[in-house]
């Protein structure tokens, strides 16, 4: 059963192009921690590479959340202005 956060989420991925740009970034980033994460060996760039992507992905999240929190609390404040 879908959360009303997660159809927060896919309203912004349709209308909000900050968002959907984050989100793509962000699903690349994964790709790429997932390729560096499937090999049996990693030399000492590759593990440097692995650690950046891994913090970058973060700082993705942390900006998709902050987007949400903001368009959730406009949405409430909406809500309650009507009700």
């Amino acid at each position: 059963m879908p959360t009303d956060f997660e159809e927060l989420k896919r309203r912004l991925l349709q209308s909000d192009e900050e968002y959907r740009q984050l989100a793509t970034k962000h699903h690349d980033l994964d790709e790429k921690i997932h390729d560096l994460t499937n090999r049996h060996y990693l030399s000492q760039p590759e593990q440097l590479e692995e650690i950046t992507l891994k913090k970058r992905k973060l700082q993705l999240k942390d900006q998709m959340e902050s987007i949400l929190r903001r368009h959730s609390h406009a949405t409430g404040a909406a809500q309650a202005a009507r009700g």
